[in-house]
């Protein structure tokens, strides 16, 4: 266990020393090889996406009230997807975005009842960069009926932490020292 710590602290660390040597741009604007058209600009993003075990709704809530932002959400029953799925489903979530200034979370319930859900660990979102306080914020108030991996505390690598919330999903945390 301690080497798998180690691992994840060190994964950790180089993400922190690379990002530091990137700038938006870099990240935002990537050339796309296309074959025989050639070359084109995509303006591609990475947004977390999570599956909820029919706790969409409540989840996205919870996570709006801490970060603030836009949430919107869609049910299957408000859909044009309405007519593919059992009246029992038409209550779940098959859309939901929340947009703030720290975060962008897609997210839907699980909508395949002949297929099992299963919690993956592989998921993480990870809250880096602002200050100290902020962080310490944050993750005061995502602590609320988690799991508590790994207790905010500094490291050689700046403030660290980790937990897996009460929906289950897990979140890391990073800023620099004071």
């Amino acid at each position: 266990m301690k080497q798998i710590l180690s691992f994840a602290l060190l994964v950790i660390a180089l993400a922190f020393i690379d990002a530091g040597s990137t700038t938006n741009e870099d990240v935002s604007a990537h050339t796309v090889t296309t074959g025989a058209r050639g070359t084109e600009d995509s303006r591609m993003q990475l947004t977390t996406y999570l599956l909820f075990a029919g706790t969409c709704k409540d989840a996205m809530t919870f996570y709006q009230a801490i970060f603030g932002g836009e949430l919107t959400m869609t049910t299957v029953g408000d859909s044009p997807m309405k007519a593919a799925f059992p009246v029992a489903m038409h209550g779940r979530i098959v859309s939901a975005r929340l947009k703030s200034k720290v975060v962008d979370i897609s997210a839907s319930d699980w909508l395949r009842p002949n297929q099992k859900r299963i919690q993956g660990n592989t998921v993480c979102l990870y809250l880096s960069g602002g200050n100290p306080d902020d962080t310490k914020s944050l993750f005061g108030k995502l602590s609320e009926g988690a799991e508590v991996t790994d207790p905010l505390g500094d490291q050689p690598f700046g403030l660290y932490g980790a937990l897996n919330d009460k929906f289950g999903n897990r979140w890391m945390f990073h800023s620099q020292k004071k």
